[in-house]
């Protein structure tokens, strides 16, 4: 099937999200109006220590209007690679380092309206670093057991799709 853009208005420019109306061409021939969300690629990371508890960072999100449990993330700068984008995210969100990240996967959080691509990633060997937050970023860190994670998800205690995925990610690679 083919869906040709045959014209593109941005109507919003922020500094790191741009929101675009297209205009397009069903395969029936007749147009539709597509919003879509432009945003940077970024990374997730699930952070395991040596007693294999996961450690999480929990903070405002203001689209939600919650402080939220997550895993380490950040959007990737210019020409960054991911996977060094997923280390330098690790040591400023949680003050953790390693030279151990396993890739899990790419994927695209919300295909519907946004662009974005994330790449998620396992993170073992944790050596100590030193924390670098964003000037506006107020994070606290925490660990938990896998078990405790899962139960989390269940009592819907974490409701981040990325920290659910590589959490259910984790228990099932553990499991193999």
């Amino acid at each position: 099937m083919s869906y040709e853009v045959i014209k593109s208005i941005t109507q919003y420019q922020g500094k790191f999200l741009s929101v675009k109306e297209d205009t397009i061409i069903l395969p029936d021939g007749k147009t539709a109006s597509r919003e879509v969300v432009q945003r940077g690629a970024a990374t997730a990371i699930l952070p395991i220590d040596k007693q294999g508890n996961v450690i999480l960072v929990r903070q405002y999100r203001h689209a939600v209007g919650q402080m939220l449990l997550e895993v380490p993330a950040g959007l990737l700068e210019e020409g960054e690679n991911p996977a060094d984008c997923a280390k330098r995210e690790l040591e400023e969100e949680t003050g953790y380092k390693t030279n151990a990240l396993e890739f899990v996967c790419q994927m695209y959080p919300t295909p519907g309206f946004c662009m974005e691509q994330l790449y998620l990633y396992f993170a073992e060997e944790l050596e100590e670093g030193k924390q670098n937050f964003d000037e506006d970023e107020f994070i606290e860190v925490e660990k938990y057991t896998i078990k405790q994670a899962l139960t989390m998800i269940e009592e819907g205690k974490i409701k981040d799709a990325k920290t659910i995925l590589l959490l259910y990610g984790y228990a099932v690679k553990k499991r193999t």
